[in-house]
Parts: structure tokens; sequence; C-alpha cells
């Protein structure tokens, strides 16, 4: 009973209240960040997967806000999208829809991939004293993650044969991956080496 009695007054003081709504802004505008980076789509004409900056923006999140309020952040995004609003590609047909269509798993993805890439920087800096190096590291394992779920996706959605499944939704992405992954990394460097400064 003294548990209870002495927590309940932390989770309503003014402190935690402010904590909540801090964070809350925070994911809300993590997810205009994502949105904005999805209507920069290019249409290809081999493959339903669009070319967009979504990956570049979830890993930013990941690496700039951690892993928990990436992923949180990164939910939201889902939520904001099945809700009708307008946060995804402009290439898909929006809503449930997107989320269940052939790109469906690039979008299930993105809090797992802001998650990974959040805590495995963290993690690799342990190790690693360079910070480009950890967040270069992490992204890359969080982009991994992120074509074998979207791969994985779109092969059982559309019955294609591996190979087909890795021409369409990998092959074609990876160089662009790549430069997406070293901005992220770098500018996450260099945002944490202004703030020591």
């Amino acid at each position: 009973m003294q548990t209870i009695v002495t927590t309940v007054p932390r989770l309503t003081s003014p402190s935690f209240v402010k904590e909540i709504s801090t964070n809350t802004s925070i994911c809300i505008a993590a997810t205009i960040i994502v949105a904005l980076a999805a209507h920069i789509s290019i249409e290809l004409p081999f493959t339903p997967v669009p070319l967009t900056l979504q990956p570049l923006a979830v890993l930013g999140v990941g690496l700039l806000l951690g892993p928990t309020l990436g992923f949180f952040s990164m939910m939201g995004y889902i939520a904001e999208g099945l809700a009708g609003l307008p946060v995804f590609s402009p290439s898909g047909l929006g809503g449930i829809a997107q989320l269940l269509g052939p790109t469906g798993g690039f979008l299930m993805a993105y809090p797992f991939v802001a998650g990974i890439a959040g805590s495995l920087t963290n993690k690799t800096l342990v190790q690693s004293k360079s910070r480009f190096l950890a967040a270069f590291l992490a992204c890359s394992v969080a982009t991994a993650f992120l074509f074998i779920s979207g791969a994985g996706w779109l092969h059982a959605c559309t019955g294609l044969s591996l190979q087909q499944t890795a021409s369409e939704a990998v092959l074609p992405f990876l160089p662009g991956e790549l430069i997406k992954i070293l901005i992220a990394a770098g500018v996450y460097s260099a945002v944490n080496l202004s703030a020591r400064t």
C-alpha cells in the first residue's frame, strides 16, 4: 500500500506531466518529418515499391530520439496513416489498404527500424568511440531488417519468386540506402558534436 501512495503523486506531479507533454510533442514532430519524407516519392515502373526518403527519416528519428521514443513515434506514424491521414507515400492507396498492400512490410517495420537504430547505436558506442561508426553500423542492421520485412511481405502478398522479390524490393534500392545510411550517421555525428561544444 505504501508503494501505491508514494507513486501516485509522482504520476500527477508537474514535472511528470511536463515530461509526457514534451515527449508527445517530440513524437508528433517526428511523425510529421517522416510524413513529409514519404511525399518525396518516385514511382518506379518495375516495382510497386516507390523510392522515398522515408527510410532516411526513420533512421534519423531512431538515432536522434533513441530506441524508446523512436519506436513509439513510428507507432504513432502508423496510427496516423490507419486513421486516414495522408502520411503514407502518395503512390499507395492510403490507410489500412496501404498497410496491408504489397509495400506494407516496409511500413510495419518502421517502429522496429527506429528502435534498432537507436538501441544499437547506444550499445555500439560502448565499444567504439566513433559516433559516426556506431550510427553507421546500427543503421546498416536496421536497414537490413527493413528489407527483410519489406521483401518478405511483398513475397507473401504477390507470390513472386525470391529472385523476382529481390529484384523488385531490394537490389535496386541498395545504392540509395547506403547513401541514406551515410547521411543519417553523418547528421547524428554532427548533431552530437555540436551539442558537446
